[in-house]
């Protein structure tokens, strides 16, 4: 069976929902940044400090390409693993990608305590989080579905997506 591929901005629900989907669904579940942290041996945080973004992103999209080979996976794919042609390529061959998408009130308010959001190092978080999403509404917008979380819980993201993949065939 294809994958099914969490895409989306950080707060939007993207890790829970997928971690559900998979044990619903009864596919492995996996995650590009937890698989970066175990390789790397250091938290995402750290890498971004000591190496910066693109080095992120090389690791990750060398992450991406492997795991896109395998099958009958629910894949959290990160925030932005969208911004790189190549996985979305290597996503597709393989998948059908879900794009989890928020108002930034609502993704501030979900991850204002978090403090493992290197991106968001700014001095005012919201209007970082407007930037961004605007940066990247283009790349979220080529994923074959757009699922908008702003008002839902997780059960609601889980039961919607599971919903729209009854009608899709060979996933």
């Amino acid at each position: 069976m294809k994958n099914i591929i969490l895409v989306g901005f950080m707060g939007t629900g993207k890790t829970e929902t997928a971690k559900i989907l998979a044990r619903e669904l009864g596919r492995k579940y996996v995650s590009i940044d937890d698989i970066i942290e175990k390789r790397e041996n250091r938290s995402i945080t750290d890498i971004f400090a000591a190496c910066g973004e693109k080095y992120f992103r090389d690791l990750e999209k060398e992450i991406i390409r492997e795991i896109s080979l395998e099958i009958d996976q629910v894949i959290d794919a990160g925030g932005g693993a969208v911004l790189d042609s190549d996985n979305m390529k290597n996503l597709s061959e393989n998948g059908k990608i879900i794009c989890l998408w928020s108002d930034p009130e609502e993704i501030y308010r979900r991850v204002k305590s978090s403090g493992h959001r290197p991106l968001l190092e700014a001095r005012d978080p919201l209007k970082r989080i407007t930037e961004l999403l605007e940066e990247r509404r283009s790349f979220y917008e080529k994923a074959d579905i757009q699922v908008d979380t702003t008002d839902m819980s997780i059960d609601d993201t889980v039961n919607k997506i599971k919903g729209i993949l009854n009608c899709e065939k060979n996933i």
